[in-house]
């Protein structure tokens, strides 16, 4: 049975869908029930449990007003009374409840200037943003579903509640969601929608560049990163990352490559681990060829250079986007020597783990084979080997424990000062020579040896 309501939107009488819901979370919705409250779990938990997924958290939304909620419970916390929401302790954990609102005028293009509470479910779920996340549940099998939701995941269509335009008015970080939610279920944005998101898509300077991160990284880390083609198509990536935009418009003549460097970008994040680090790295690894391309006389395109400057526009991109310098340093770290050529002797494979690092070298090697996968077929069985050996040279460094640091060599500063070495330069001086002579020849890492070599032989030459 349907009854129609404003602007033209269809709402669906409740259905009965037996749902698998947290204990806790039965218990809040039976307890407001009992207090003669409505209330519902809403929004993402009932869009994952539909599709067979784990919720991260589950979300209650209530006709109970904040200060009756917690009449009817014991333990809560006053999380967000202005905007209707209390927390809901069950032992260690917590559950939002919020009464059903009404969002007033949006003044920042994000967030609304003022709440009103209302009585009315519906009313409630008319102003969140997609049908998949505008469905509740009340625990006992009863789904409510306005929009279509529902239809919605069974076809893996992402469609705006109500206007698009309206939607994307009021918070313009929903454009963000749009393409984020795509990526992560893989569902097609429905035209409507995607060309308001594309219209609106200056708006998204409103945003913070936390938030835009934030969307960003969970984008990267999806089932289907490759979807950022569709924002880049609708015009939205220039908003945020124009880096990105310049990538998908160059070519590249060259036989290692079929891909412009933006799909090549895409295809590479998509084949490497799901890690955030990982996939930032795969998505900024080529940021700097679009200025390094140069094309020869045989019309062959070449980008000398572009690892080095790709490490410099990671680091920018990540600083305007605010990352913690934890990953700044990784990703600009793997960026830098993605491309590089390593001497495949076990001397030239330690000395390059002590460049990179011991801690981000076998990162490198995920990187380096998701590079290869994502070009073209020209050579690939000799890159796969070459590959293939250095990763077997690296196994046998690890098996051995060769020494690959200062950390790990027979010898310490304080032992040559201890042997009358000055503090200071020549200590460091020294370190380095045997950290030189170890990474050759692991079985010097000895501390007689060591200190014969490089503090016998030298104070007898003064």
């Amino acid at each position: 049975m349907v009854r129609e309501i404003g602007r033209g939107e269809c709402m669906q009488e409740e259905t009965q869908v037996k749902i698998r819901i947290p204990e806790q979370v039965h218990s809040i919705l039976e307890a407001l029930h009992e207090s003669g409250y409505e209330a519902y779990a809403v929004g993402g938990c009932v869009r994952d449990a539909l599709l067979g997924r784990e919720p991260h958290d589950w979300d209650i939304t209530t006709s109970a007003l904040p200060q009756q909620v917690k009449k009817v419970f014991a333990r809560t916390v006053d999380t967000g009374l202005k905007h209707g929401t209390v927390t809901v302790l069950c032992g260690k954990t917590g559950y939002e409840v919020t009464t059903f609102r009404v969002d007033g005028v949006y003044e920042d293009g994000r967030h609304p200037k003022e709440v009103t509470f209302t009585p009315s479910l519906a009313e409630d779920l008319k102003r969140r943003d997609f049908t998949i996340n505008a469905m509740a549940y009340d625990g006992s099998g009863g789904l409510v579903d306005l929009f279509g939701g529902r239809k919605d995941l069974e076809d893996g269509i992402i469609r705006a509640v109500g206007d698009p335009l309206q939607r994307f008015s009021e918070d313009a970080l929903r454009i963000m969601r749009a393409i984020r939610f795509s990526a992560q279920l893989g569902y097609e944005i429905e035209p409507a929608t995607l060309r308001a998101a594309s219209e609106l898509a200056p708006t998204l300077r409103k945003i913070s560049a936390e938030r835009i991160r934030e969307e960003l990284e969970k984008t990267l880390v999806s089932e289907r990163p490759d979807l950022l083609r569709t924002a880049w198509q609708a015009g939205i990536t220039k908003e945020f990352i124009p880096e990105f935009d310049k990538c998908m418009e160059t070519a590249q003549n060259n036989p290692h490559h079929c891909y412009t460097v933006g799909e090549h970008t895409l295809k590479a994040v998509s084949l490497v681990r799901r890690d955030k680090v990982l996939r930032l790295t795969m998505f900024l690894h080529d940021m700097g060829k679009p200025s390094c391309r140069t094309t020869d006389e045989k019309g062959i395109d070449h980008f000398y250079g572009h690892a080095d400057k790709g490490s410099e526009m990671a680091r920018a991109i990540l600083r305007r986007l605010k990352y913690d310098n934890a990953t700044l340093r990784q990703v600009v770290t793997l960026v830098k020597y993605h491309d590089s050529q390593i001497r495949m002797t076990e001397p030239g494979v330690r000395k390059m783990i002590v460049k990179v690092g011991e801690d981000l070298f076998p990162l490198l090697l995920e990187v380096k084979r998701a590079d290869m996968l994502a070009q073209s077929t020209y050579q690939r069985e000799e890159k796969q080997e070459m590959l293939n050996t250095l990763c077997g040279i690296y196994a046998g460094i690890v098996e051995r424990g060769d020494c690959l640091s200062l950390k790990t060599l027979a010898v310490n500063g304080s032992d040559l000062i201890g042997l009358g070495v000055r503090p200071g330069r020549e200590v460091g001086a020294i370190l380095a020579q045997m950290l030189e002579d170890v990474l050759n020849v692991p079985e010097h890492n000895d501390k007689e040896y060591l200190v014969e070599r490089f503090v016998m032989t030298r104070n007898n030459s003064q």
